[in-house]
Order: structure tokens, then sequence, then C-alpha cells
């Protein structure tokens, strides 16, 4: 499913009443009544009390007053802008609402009365608000947040941001909202996902062409689409079908972060996978390892690589390799940076770059542009897999602002396929898509579950995936996992090396348990 910005739902809301000839009036009639439904399905025999601005929100809101004062609901309707000031649909819907006898009341502020014993519908601002919500309105919005009535926001909580999630000044917490159309990036990025509450995406008679075009950027990563990924394996299969990939990871004191990568890439189907790892290391790792190969690489006599362990991999590589998941664990240090940055121009096979391997292509220019211009003179297909802090270096500022225009703008200008990872993750395409994962919980926020992430992603990749399906199921198949994990552990307990005993059930529940 599509999601999208205000601009681009105002672009689908203008052509569907210019071009396919279907009047505002009656959108607005159809928003309102799937309000008014859900508002009846869940608080039968409820007071309402409906709080309307005085845009198309508003209307949406005195629709389903309307509807719910004729079905016997007690209902009043706060006008939150001036009579004078009310759009001209909104103007006509408050005129059908007195015909019809609701009490509308013109004021900015609700008192104890209004609310006890009442359910709230929030038709205010919707996704049109674009500066901080302050004065009565900021007022209102806390004592309502704060008395425990239950609302139901129209379209996005009022004081959301609907292309970027943020709280502009003073936002409505909702426990449900009705969207119409198509949801808004801001109900899936924080804190409007939390504003939110429980989301429903009513239909009301947009064209499917609309909704559906390839214009808009952005989507929603779901099961249907990463189960048509995994496919069944042919009964006359071998190893060799299935990847080999080489994991570039480990230094002293970070081994852990190699072997989870490596066994999350064998869970994920990989055919083989071998452990390149720091020489000074390899009787340590001897005595871990079971499936995992390994390749001892030159290291500096600290427990690091060396640079000349370059050489090594990418030889190595282009023998036997499919690809390459190079960073977790391997520290930063002058011949990190040597490595990663020549990697990049010389490998002939697909990489994943995750945790130091990021931070060490990052430290090894000057800038943005820098990173970029190294990035886009790859040879063969890269994913890089940051979490904030790590993209925040990337792009050599402090942080980053924008879990959405950010990648985007990165993975274009890199010719790169980048995930970012988070609440949620997405996944940026050089060519200017961008997707949110809906898997995963808060148990994952733990040391190791982004070195599962890149070990599942690598393994798709060798397995014959595209970058983009790989990182697209890859982040997915890790959120369920991580899902899965926490139905046994509880999110508190759960552990990185969980996700990875939870891998395959994911992969049989997606498979439909094909072998």
């Amino acid at each position: 499913m599509k999601i999208v910005t205000a601009d681009e739902m105002r672009g689908i809301d203008r052509s569907t009443i210019e071009d396919y000839g279907i009047p505002g009036l009656v959108l607005m009639e159809r928003a309102g009544l799937a309000v008014a439904l859900k508002v009846r399905t869940l608080f039968p025999s409820k007071k309402i009390l409906i709080l309307c601005g005085g845009g198309n929100n508003g209307g949406d809101g005195l629709v389903a007053a309307r509807n719910l004062f004729n079905w016997g609901f007690k209902v009043l309707v706060l006008v939150t802008a001036k009579k004078d000031a009310l759009s001209s649909d909104c103007s006509a819907q408050y005129q059908a609402a007195k015909k019809f006898g609701v009490p509308v009341e013109f004021r900015k502020s609700i008192s104890e009365k209004d609310l006890h014993g009442a359910v709230v519908i929030d038709a205010i601002f919707g996704t049109g608000l674009s500066r901080p919500v302050k004065g009565d309105f900021g007022e209102m919005f806390s004592f309502l947040n704060s008395s425990g009535t239950p609302v139901l926001a129209v379209d996005i909580p009022s004081g959301i941001s609907s292309d970027t999630g943020e709280i502009l000044g003073s936002a409505i917490m909702a426990d449900y909202t009705v969207t119409f159309g198509l949801p808004k990036r801001g109900h899936f990025l924080y804190p409007g996902r939390e504003h939110s509450g429980t989301l429903f995406i009513e239909d009301i008679g947009m064209p499917v062409q609309l909704l559906g075009s390839a214009s808009i950027q952005a989507g929603l990563i779901g099961r249907e689409m990463v189960s048509g990924l995994i496919s069944a394996r042919r009964r006359d299969s071998f190893k060799g079908d299935y990847g080999h990939v080489l994991v570039v990871a480990g230094s002293r004191g970070r081994t852990g972060a190699a072997l989870m990568c490596a066994r999350a890439a064998l869970r994920s189907g990989s055919g083989l996978v071998t452990l390149g790892i720091p020489e000074s290391l390899t009787a340590s790792f001897e005595g871990l390892v079971m499936e995992e190969m390994l390749l001892p690489l030159p290291d500096d006599g600290s427990g690091m690589m060396s640079s000349k362990a370059l050489d090594v991999v990418l030889d190595f590589a282009a023998r036997k390799i499919d690809v390459i998941a190079v960073g977790p664990g391997i520290g930063v240090s002058p011949d990190t940076k040597i490595i990663m940055s020549e990697l990049v121009r010389r490998s002939a096979v697909p990489m994943v770059i995750d945790a130091d391997g990021l931070n060490s292509l990052s430290a090894s220019v000057k800038n943005a542009e820098g990173v970029k211009e190294l990035l886009a003179k790859a040879k063969s297909p890269v994913i890089l897999t940051p979490h904030p802090g790590e993209m925040a270096r990337l792009i050599h500022k402090p942080e980053i602002t924008d879990r959405m225009e950010t990648p985007l703008s990165f993975a274009g200008d890199a010719c790169i396929y980048l995930v970012l990872k988070g609440v949620p993750s997405v996944v940026a395409l050089p060519e200017g898509n961008i997707f949110v994962n809906t898997t995963g919980n808060p148990g994952m926020a733990t040391a190791g579950s982004g070195d599962v992430l890149t070990g599942i992603i690598a393994s798709l990749l060798g397995q014959g995936l595209n970058p983009a399906d790989a990182s697209v199921a890859g982040v997915f198949i890790h959120g369920m996992a991580g899902d899965k994990a926490a139905e046994k552990t509880g999110e508190y307990s759960l552990i990185a090396s969980d996700i990875i005993n939870a891998l395959p059930d994911a992969f049989m529940e997606l498979s439909g348990n094909r072998s």
C-alpha cells in the first residue's frame, strides 16, 4: 500500500474532483459517514463531542455529527473557528447540521462537563497543518490529553505533521484514527504513530488509478509483498545454489557481532558462509563456529584488521563469493578506513555495509559529498544499513531530522540502497522510492540486532534477490522474527540471538511452510 504526503493527498483530492467529476461535497459526505460508522461500531450508545475546525476536516466532522445525531446519539459540536471563517464546503455542512437540529457551539475551550461520559471526535486541523499549535488550541489539547477521554481523530490527530509525524507545538493523543484513501507518512513516523492509535483506512470513492499512482514515492512493506519473494526450493538443489556470503567482521572484544551476522545469514537460507576475521583471533573463533568457515585476515597486531587484508578479501571474493557483508565489530582505524574505501571502489561483488564499516567509510573522506562520490564509484550494488547515528555521520551532521527525506536524498545522490534502521525502519532506493517497515517491537533495541539484519539482507542478496527486494524483505523478516521472539521471551528479555532463533518460524510462515 502507498503512503502519501499532504501535497500528494491534496493532488489526489483535486484530481478526483476536477478530472473525475466527483464533487468535493460528495467526498466529504463519504468521509464523514465513514467516521460516523466507525464511531457507532466502537462506541455504541455514547455521548459524542465533536471538535471541528473551519476547513474540510471540520466539514468531515460536521457530516459525522449529523449522521450520529440522526441515529440517536447525544451529540455536541464545538466549532473552533469563527462562523464567517468557515470554508465553503464546511459552511454548507454547518448549515445542513443546523437544519437537522444538531447542537453546534462556536468556542475554543472545553470543560469537564463537556467531556463527562463522552467520546471525542477530533476534526480540527487534519493533514493541512503546517504551523505550530499554540495558545487556546495548545491548552485545549493538553486538557483533553490529560482527561483520559477516548478520542477518534479524523484523517490525522490535530497537531501532528502528516509528512514527518512530528508534533507541531502541541498535538492530540488519539486512541483511533480514521483516514481516507491512503494513509499518510505521519501515521507511521514517530511520534505521529503513537498519537494515531489504531488506524483505519476508509475508501471514500477516490479512483484506484490515483491511489496506486507510480508518482507516489512511499509505500508500506507488507506480508504479501515479502511472501512473494520467498520461493520454494528445487528438490535437486545443492548448497551452491543458495549463495556464498563472506562476512568481513570482528575484532578483539567484538567477536559476537561477526558470529551473529554469519549465523543470521545461514538461518536466512545461505548455502555457504565464510567469516573473514583478524588472524590473531582465529583460535578463538575455531572454538565457536560450526557451520561457518573461517578466512583468517592479516591484522595490525592489536586484534583489528590490517590494510593488508584488503587484497585477501578481494581475491577470495572474486573466486568464490556472491556477496560481502562487511563492518560488524571491525572497529575504526586508519587501516579500516583504507579497507572500506577501497572495497567500495574495487569489489566486483555486491556488498552490505554496516556498523563500523559505515563509520570507517564516513571517516575516510572529509564531507558528505565525498561519501556520496565514493559510493557512486562502486562497481557493484551497495546496500548501507545505518542506524540514525551512523546516518548522521555519513552526511557529516550532528543528527538527522527527517527519517524519509534524508535517506531518499542520500540514496539517490550516491546511487546506493539504504536501510535506515529504527522505528520504523525505512528502505530508500536510488531511483527515488522509499518503503516503510511494519514489523518489529521495542525488544529489538538490543545489542547485535543490527548485525542480525545485515546477515539476513546479505543472505537474501546472495540467494539471487535484487538489492531492492533483499533490503525490503530483509527488514520485514528481521522485524517479524523479532515479533515472534518477543512472543516467547517478552520484550524486556529479548536478545539478538533470540531473533536468529526465530528466523525459521518467520520463513516458514512467509513461505506457507514450503520446504
